[in-house]
């Protein structure tokens, strides 16, 4: 089983960080891959020195008809069996014919247009393997493969590190600053918890403006704006509770992250938290927007020892139930093999 895996983005978030992981992973398992990935990729050093086959000319330059010549002449030299296709980015580029059975991967709910060349379908939760099913997957299966945490095992960061009291209560959110994520309604929770630091680990668009809110609340110097990090696991054992409070989120590999962790987490009731999470029991479900409600529910977890616990331990057992490296792997190993022998379920499952 030979898999072409073609990851075109241009960032740095949470698609790019679970393909790489996965990949890895895969390797780990001898599967055999070759990986078109943009050279300047932040973790394309990782795949390399693990061993694997790097095709980065394909996506040399802007000239989207020159990267797509370079696509169809990478496929018919490596002939794989799949080509893996990492957002519409990656899709758009496969030609027309190909002759693989091509898996389009999606982590929102993109228009299926973007995708007319798959033949298979790969959604991180059960509703966008469903919204592929509705739009899409008539002409071919579309399965559900969740991602996996992968944060490392190394002790809580030093607070002192990121000027932190030893005694302040830390509040982690890791995630890109862009304006769905709600990083604001955070912020304006602040000057009710004068006891709280916030940690914010990510990069993006918004990052002036959230600095610009938080001096114009009085709060600037309790927020921490560390930029894109590779220690989550020590940012997380720091902690006394993680957070997601975005606006919109398909999904959210940041709930795994805490629940590896044993961090309580709190989460905005957007469509991914909503599906994952058990409102007191793995985590908080607080509305979308509401700074009182974010204000309460932070200061009901910080308040009760137990309760935060609880949430910690709860989420912990769920994710070893469903959502470990080892078991995701295996289910993407059982995709391909599926896809391979072209073995249609046709259920979404």
């Amino acid at each position: 089983m030979r898999v072409l895996q073609v990851m075109a983005g241009k960032g740095n978030g949470g698609a790019e960080l679970y393909a790489t992981d996965i990949m890895l992973s895969l390797h780990d398992a001898g599967v055999t891959q070759c990986v078109v990935m943009r050279p300047g990729a932040p973790r394309a050093a990782e795949l390399v020195q693990a061993g694997l086959t790097m095709a980065p000319d394909v996506l040399r330059g802007a000239f989207r008809p020159g990267q797509r010549r370079r696509m169809r002449a990478l496929i018919d030299a490596w002939r794989p069996d799949i080509i893996h296709c990492w957002m519409r980015r990656a899709a758009s580029l496969v030609p027309v014919g190909a002759q693989a059975q091509v898996i389009g991967w999606f982590g929102d709910y993109e228009e299926m247009r973007h995708f007319s060349q798959c033949t298979r379908f790969i959604g991180v939760t059960q509703d966008l393997v469903d919204h592929a099913v509705r739009h899409k997957a008539a002409l071919g299966d579309a399965f559900y493969v969740p991602t996996f945490s992968s944060v490392d095992d190394e002790p809580a960061l030093n607070r002192a590190v990121l000027e932190t009291p030893a005694g302040a209560r830390v509040l982690l959110t890791l995630s890109r600053l862009h304006h769905t994520k709600g990083l604001d309604t955070l912020i304006k929770t602040l000057p009710e918890l004068p006891d709280c630091w916030l940690w914010v680990a990510g990069d993006g668009p918004e990052l002036g403006a959230l600095r610009r809110l938080a001096a114009g609340l009085g709060v600037l110097g309790r927020v921490r704006f560390l930029g894109w990090r590779t220690d989550r696991g020590a940012l997380l054992r720091a902690a006394d509770i993680c957070l997601l409070p975005s606006r919109y989120e398909p999904f959210g590999t940041v709930i795994l992250d805490a629940w590896a962790a044993g961090v309580a987490f709190i989460a905005c009731a957007s469509a991914g938290p909503a599906a994952y999470i058990r409102d007191g029991e793995t985590g908080v479900l607080v509305a979308a927007d509401d700074v009182a409600g974010l204000h309460s529910a932070i200061r009901r977890v910080l308040d009760d020892d137990g309760l935060r616990e609880r949430l910690a331990r709860a989420g912990a057992a769920a994710y070893q139930a469903g959502f470990t490296k080892a078991a995701v792997t295996a289910r993407m190993i059982d995709v391909y093999r599926e896809v391979c022998g072209d073995v249609g379920t046709g259920d979404g499952r």
